[in-house]
Formats: C-alpha cells, structure tokens, sequence
C-alpha cells in the first residue's frame, strides 16, 4: 500500500475549495477575508477560478482559509 499523501489538500480541486467557501460564507464574507476584488464586484465561480490560478498569493490565501474551516 502506497503512503497516503500529508498534504491536507491532496485531491481537493481549487474549484471544489472554492465552492464549499462559497456556499458556508457567501461572497461577501470570502471578500472580507480574502481582500481582491474578484470576491467582491460582481464574483462568479469562473471568474475566480481565472484569477486564483494565475495569483499565487491570492491562491495561497483561500487555500489557508480553507484549511483553517477544517479545523
């Protein structure tokens, strides 16, 4: 049996992460937390999932944010 991965976001795809923050605290508060504009005027799932794959620090952030919901 191979090692499970110690990366607690092994599998789970940017869209599904964003997704379940969505859906759990709406737009507005995933803009207050995550502070880009992308969150805040006129947010869709697409949009997002454009600007999070090409910013890393914006990626890093909601991966973060995330992780701490897991908790």
């Amino acid at each position: 049996m191979a090692n499970p991965s110690s990366d607690p976001l092994h599998g789970i795809t940017l869209e599904r992460m964003l997704t379940e923050l969505v859906e759990r605290h709406g737009w507005e508060r995933l803009g207050d937390v995550v502070n880009i504009r992308c969150f805040q005027i006129d947010p869709s799932i697409k949009s997002s999932l454009t600007f999070l794959r090409r910013t890393p620090w914006a990626r890093a952030e909601v991966e973060a944010f995330y992780l701490r919901q897991l908790r």
